[in-house]
Parts: C-alpha cells; structure tokens; sequence
C-alpha cells in the first residue's frame, strides 16, 4: 500500500522534492538553488528559466527518490507548492512562452500607465480580490503586451508557479485559490478567476484555466514525467497551493482568527478569518487561505532576514571566526551579547522597514537613531538588538492595523523560519506583542503543508484542519515579559512618529528609500 507523500516546493532561491511519512515525519529531502537572471535589456527584470528549472525539479525528484530508498509506488500523492505572483504564459500547445518570478519589477512604467487609465482604478481592483499593483500580476502582463506583443498574441493560458510543476507533471493546466488570488484578477469570496479585472485593464479575459481548491486530485503522473523523473507514472497529483498558505497549513494555522509571523527574509503576518472585510484605505493585502472558508490578511515587513545577514558581514567579522573556530552559528554568539541589552536599547530607534501599506508601499532610508557617544551603553549588539526590536516593532504595527480593520488579534501567535530559531528574537516579539509565542518543532512547514493538500487529496486525512492539528508538534513557548512589554509599548509610540518623519524625508527625495513599489 502506498504509504510516503510527495512535496515540490518552487521557492524564491531553490527547488526541492521533500518526502513525508503519513504521520507528518520529514523522511529525505532534495534541493537544488536557482537564480532568476535579470535581462540587462530590462532594468528590474527577473526571467525565470523553465527548461533549466524544470530540469533542476528533476533532479530533486530523482535523488529524494534514491536518497530515501522508496519505491516510487509507494508515494500515495504528490503536491505543489511556490513562492507567489510569480507567473507563467502558454502557447496553445501547452509550451512556456515567457515567465518571471516573483520579485520581478520591470514595470514601472505600467503601474503609471494602469493608474492614468482611470483614477481610482487600482482601489476599483482591490475591493474584489484584495490586491494592489505593486505585487500583482496585471501591469506584468501589460508589460508583456506593450514590449513582447508576439508573445501576448500567442498566450492561450496563464499560470503560477505551483501550477506550472503540476503541468509538467501531469500535461494539464490548473490553477487554485491561495496563488492564483496574489495576481490581483481573482474574486476573493469567489475563489475564481474574475477576469472582468483583465477586461478593465485593456487586457486578455480568456487565459485563466480552471481552478480547484487545494487538496483535489488535478491529474496523475504521465507517463512522460515518469521517463524522466523515476516517478510512477499515474500516481495522484494533487493541487498544492502559495507557500505562505501552506506554510500556515504545515503550523496548524488552520482555524478563523489565528495569527503566524514567518520570519525569513521577509516577515510575513498571516491572520485567518472566516469573514472579508476590505481595508477601506487598502494598506493590506488579503488572500484565500489554503483551506476553503478561510481567509488571510497578510502584512509584509521587508528584509528583516536580509538585514541581519548584512549586519553580520559588514561588523562581525569576529563572531563569524569564532564561530568557524568553536562550530558555532555566529548568531548564536551574537544573541547571547544582544541579551545583556536592555529592552527598548537605551532608547535607540532604527528605521528599516515600515508597517504595511500595500497601495503606497515604501520604504525610508535606513537608519540608526538617537543614541550616545558611550561605548558601554552603545555598542555594536547595541545596534544588532536594535534591528530585532525593529522588526517586531513593525509586526506589532501589521498586527494592530489588522485589529484595526477586522476588530480581532489573536490571543497567541505561531512564529516560524529562520528567525524562530533564536531565542531573543522570540522572546523580544513575545515582549512587543504583549502575546505567548509557540514555535513549532518542522523545519519544513510549507513542505508539509503541501503533503498535507497531497494526504487530503488521496484520502489518507479527512480534511486539512483536522490533519494539520494532528501532525503538528511544538517545539517551545516564550510568555510576555509585562514590564518589557510597557518600555516596548512607549518605544512604539516614538518609532511610528520618527518612521513618519523619516520617510518625508524620502518622499522629498532627500534620502533614497529601502524599497519602493513599482511606479512610485
């Protein structure tokens, strides 16, 4: 009998094939980096290469298949997963024509030219499917109809990543709710394509393929995929979904009113709701969940991952010998110095990235602020403990800009990624929230969630809450600080109306912002 689920997961910086027992177990996994490559003719490009991409899935495929030692056979289901906004077009033969990947930002030019179409076009798009255009795919494809017209000519069918491994699977094109909504021409309480958003947009109504929920059987395995893959031809292909929903999945976030950071290089807050409420100042995205009925609101702060990694190359070049030295993660040094900071950092503030506001989405100017020429009080953990206060700090304001919207917060919040992994950073975002914060023991949660879609799919669990709350397993739980919570609490006052006036700064164009959205 068929007893191991299948994960392909597309991300941002690598692919790989995961195989999980039916209890959850992480049993092999494969990975192989890729890179998307801008195309020096296109400033803020990022091409995704689907014949070199395609082949490095194949590799993951075949060397989880060898690793682990299973029989083919015995792989019940296999599903999907991928970074989002991502997109692939089609011929009518079902062969790529053009892709990008998701931080692709070629255009600007786009962006201007849809908001001088009507003038609150880009509000019109957001009350229906809760996107704006600075992550969404429509001004990517004006892109396509203005600059590659042959190829806008030729596309008969539209995908996101998830989808696209499922076509090279099976030969079929499909689509589901929790990617397919990040394009910003999905109905959100619909869950389907809405393609009278296209149509408004001067562009192609007729490329959207059918869509599934997550964990329905979208096709088998062909006999193609298998010649090259190892795969069994005709095992079940189920439809995955985004990796942020499943990533929710594979941590139990599976219920209305929830709440999870992911801290990776980006933090993303993910709150479930049963219920659609749109911001009326459209600061906030809003997605399908995974699950059928469910919602999230999603706000992003930019780079805190990205951040950390730069603040350890430029100032801790010691730490990082004597970690090589000891076998030690550098970061675990550098935590253990940032502990012996007080809360708040003596009153230190910095400005990275700022609370979410998805239809005017920048970023200040990076900076260091209010702190004394005293080497005890400020010195180089001084600024790192800075950084991690920051990037909670910006959560607290996601998370308060949601309860300002829906009139709910969850009462606990599921922290997972890179950042989960260490202890101050837990225990600062359980200070800032005021909330506990459970860390969940899978290291590979968007992984597992997909497994999860797959077991849903072939019948092994009955639906996704009830398996994610069985097979997910907790690792540790830091409880508030109260009296750090009230010194974070009045730091946050101060934070917002310094955050405010540092990006008049760059709205002055005085100082150069962090990140801007497209056409800003």
């Amino acid at each position: 009998m068929a007893q191991y689920l299948m994960a392909i997961d597309a991300g941002t910086g690598s692919v790989r094939a995961v195989i999980f027992d039916t209890s959850g177990n992480q049993l092999s996994v494969s990975q192989r980096e890729w890179d998307h490559k801008e195309d020096p003719r296109y400033p803020g490009s990022m091409d995704f290469n689907w014949i070199k991409n395609w082949e490095l899935a194949i590799c993951c495929v075949k060397e989880v298949l060898a690793k682990s030692g299973i029989n083919p056979a015995d792989i019940a289901g296999i599903a999907t997963t991928s970074m989002r906004e991502g997109i692939v077009l089609y011929d009518e033969t079902g062969c790529e024509i053009w892709a990008c990947a998701n931080v692709d930002a070629r255009a600007a030019a786009e962006v201007i030219q849809l908001k001088k179409l009507a003038m609150h076009l880009e509000e019109e798009v957001y009350e229906p499917s809760g996107q704006t255009f600075a992550l969404g795919a429509l001004p990517r494809i004006l892109w396509v109809k203005n600059h590659l017209p042959e190829v806008y000519a030729k596309t008969k069918t539209i995908t996101m990543f998830n989808d696209w491994l499922i076509a090279k699977l099976t030969g079929l094109m499909t689509s589901e709710p929790s990617n397919g909504c990040t394009t910003g021409i999905f109905d959100l309480k619909g869950r389907v394509w809405l393609p009278e958003i296209a149509a408004k947009c001067g562009l192609r109504d007729d490329i959207f393929p059918p869509v599934f929920e997550s964990g329905t059987i979208a096709g088998k395995v062909s006999a193609e995929c298998a010649s090259v893959t190892g795969l069994a031809e005709g095992t079940p292909v189920v439809t995955g979904g985004g990796d942020a929903q499943l990533g929710c999945v594979g941590v139990g976030l599976v219920e209305a009113n929830q709440g999870a950071v992911f801290g990776g290089s980006f933090w993303q807050y993910e709150f479930n709701t049963d219920e659609v409420i749109q911001d009326p100042n459209c600061r906030v995205r809003i997605n399908c969940h995974a699950v059928p009925g469910l919602w999230q609101y999603e706000a992003i702060a930019f780079f805190p991952g990205l951040v950390m990694r730069w603040y350890r190359d430029a100032f801790c070049q010691a730490e990082k010998i004597q970690g090589e030295e000891n076998g030690v993660d550098p970061y675990v040094i550098m935590n253990e110095e940032a502990a012996k900071i007080p809360a708040g950092c003596h009153g230190m503030l910095c400005t990275f990235s700022d609370v979410m506001n998805f239809i005017n989405w920048k970023h200040a100017a990076p900076s260091f602020m209010n702190f004394a020429l005293n080497a005890d009080k400020f010195n180089k953990y001084t600024f790192y403990r800075a950084l991690m206060e920051n990037a909670a700090l910006v959560t607290k304001g996601n998370m308060d800009m949601v309860y300002q919207i829906t009139g709910k917060r969850p009462d606990q919040i599921v922290f997972a990624n890179g950042a989960s992994k260490s202890p101050l950073w837990c225990q600062i975002l359980s200070d800032v929230l005021g909330i506990p914060v459970k860390v969940p023991k899978v290291k590979e949660a968007t992984a597992l969630g997909a497994a999860i879609t797959a077991g849903i799919g072939v019948g092994i669990y009955k639906d996704l809450p009830e398996a994610a709350k069985s097979l997910v397993q907790w690792d540790s739980e830091y409880v508030p600080n109260m009296e750090n919570h009230k010194t974070y609490s009045e730091l946050y006052a101060v934070w917002r109306q310094v955050y405010y006036n540092s990006l008049e700064l760059t709205n002055l164009d005085l100082t150069a912002p962090m990140w801007a959205a497209p056409g800003l």
